[in-house]
């Protein structure tokens, strides 16, 4: 069969391309289309850096050429994503801390849906793969990363650095770690008003001697409110990722964090979302799953709202014990949860080696009083 260009065009109006409106003719995201008998090449122009949106595109085209013209059509689609210009480094707006290349900010909309055992666990297992790695545990009011890494019990040193006083991360698994928990009694309360919150962080952040690390984990308390404003104030995050359960409720809050991050005066890019807790497996039936909160909650969420999906972690009693005894799951070697964790580092990467490709660093945000409330802009 010999195939018409404009009946190539004619299909693609049909469809557009995830998350920007009109269709990929009418919104000029098709910028070529070349028919060679039964071949068929499409150069397509995206502004969603994601793999996952430019793979959604990919295949949106491949189906409506095959469903709309020729079933049996070889196509070709070069993708090409049109971000700005990445700008040299000393155009960063905020305070970039030395020596660390990476941020990444591990949120949740709610509390209880795992975090802090997500970022643990992303923690370690991205130092066996031989990254160096630091945790900032941002969760000022209920501090839980010291129990998990076995180092409660254990206080910051004071080292001299370039004729100044800085603390010294506590070390463990390969993870240096800051945390408020270093600092209070375990049974101590921390009753403070952000001003003073944020005062603390800054002191972790800057005050310290975190040397040279490939990512810094900041563990970030749930919900959206002044500590997280803080953190983006204070530093530039690389990128964010979001846990959820798959239940609607903590869906509907996990939708919020993503739109905290990608309101226009923040722009933090989200890597993705985790579901925690995605299925239960019995120790005596481990081909069995049973979705207690409900079936892929998050990675429909993800398809909602155009991010990846980074994975899913298992409700498994051995993460809960490896958590109350300070030794992270994924250093279980061989089990299926390590794979599992393992996947979602995996892809977690993947998504920031493509987010550093394709868009410049971001900014730390700038946060002014109006009116008596709180604004945020660049």
């Amino acid at each position: 069969m010999k195939l018409d260009k404009k009946q190539v065009l004619k299909a693609l109006e049909t469809i557009s391309v995830p998350g920007e409106g009109a269709n990929m003719v009418d919104s000029g995201a098709v910028t070529n289309v070349q028919v060679f008998g039964d071949e068929v090449v499409v150069d397509l122009t995206v502004k969603n850096p994601s793999l996952q949106a430019r793979k959604k595109a990919e295949v949106s085209i491949l189906k409506t050429i095959h469903d709309l013209v020729y079933e049996k059509a070889k196509i070709t689609v070069n993708i090409k994503v049109d971000a700005p210009a990445k700008p040299s480094a000393n155009l960063i707006k905020g305070q970039p801390i030395a020596g660390i290349q990476n941020i990444i900010a591990v949120a949740s909309g709610k509390g209880g849906v795992g975090k802090s055992t997500v970022t643990s666990n992303l923690a370690v297992t991205l130092a066996n793969m031989g990254f160096k790695v630091g945790i900032l545990d941002a969760d000022i009011y209920g501090p839980s990363i010291p129990i998990m890494f076995d180092v409660a019990s254990q206080k910051p040193l004071a080292v001299e650095v370039d004729g100044k006083s800085r603390m010294k991360p506590v070390e463990n698994y390969g993870v240096k770690i800051l945390s408020i928990g270093f600092f209070t009694a375990p049974e101590q309360a921390v009753i403070w008003r952000g001003p003073m919150a944020a005062k603390a962080l800054n002191q972790m952040i800057f005050d310290a001697h975190w040397g040279e690390l490939d990512f810094l984990l900041v563990d970030l308390p749930p919900g959206t409110g002044d500590i997280h404003l803080s953190i983006m104030q204070s530093m530039p995050v690389t990128g964010a990722v979001v846990v959820s359960t798959p239940q609607q409720i903590a869906l509907a809050d996990a939708r919020k964090g993503v739109a905290m991050f990608q309101q226009e005066a923040i722009q933090v890019p989200v890597l993705g979302v985790v579901e925690n807790m995605a299925y239960f497996t019995p120790e005596e039936l481990p081909d069995n799953r049973y979705y207690l909160f409900g079936k892929h909650g998050a990675r429909n969420l993800a398809e909602d709202l155009d991010i990846p999906f980074l994975g899913e972690i298992p409700l498994v009693q051995g993460i809960r014990e490896a958590s109350d005894v300070g030794r992270p799951a994924a250093m279980q070697d061989g089990t299926p949860t390590q794979e599992a964790l393992e996947e979602v580092t995996r892809n977690v990467v993947r998504e920031l080696v493509a987010r550093n490709e394709s868009l410049p660093p971001t900014e730390a945000i700038k946060i002014t009083t109006m009116a008596g409330c709180s604004a945020v802009k660049k």
